[in-house]
């Protein structure tokens, strides 16, 4: 059974490699993992992408706050 694990995040620059590096040492063998950024501002997009495609699927646009990033990460 895959299990989705969604990050949501915006300009968190300091902490996002923490929560990211959590999520890939699970050993769980079929983890689909989602990150969805407010369009960050900090250099938190540098730091997702430096971990290609250990992400199955990364969105950076601007949204509404919390909650529509959450939607749009279920929607995916």
């Amino acid at each position: 059974m895959k299990i989705s694990i969604i990050t949501i995040v915006y300009n968190n620059r300091e902490t996002i490699a923490d929560a990211i590096e959590s999520v890939l040492n699970q050993t769980y063998p079929d983890i689909e993992y989602i990150v969805v950024d407010g369009l960050s501002s900090d250099g938190t997009v540098e730091v997702v992408k430096s971990y290609g495609h250990r992400i199955s699927t990364f969105v950076s646009e601007k949204d509404k706050g919390l909650y529509d990033g959450i939607n749009k990460a279920i929607g995916l």
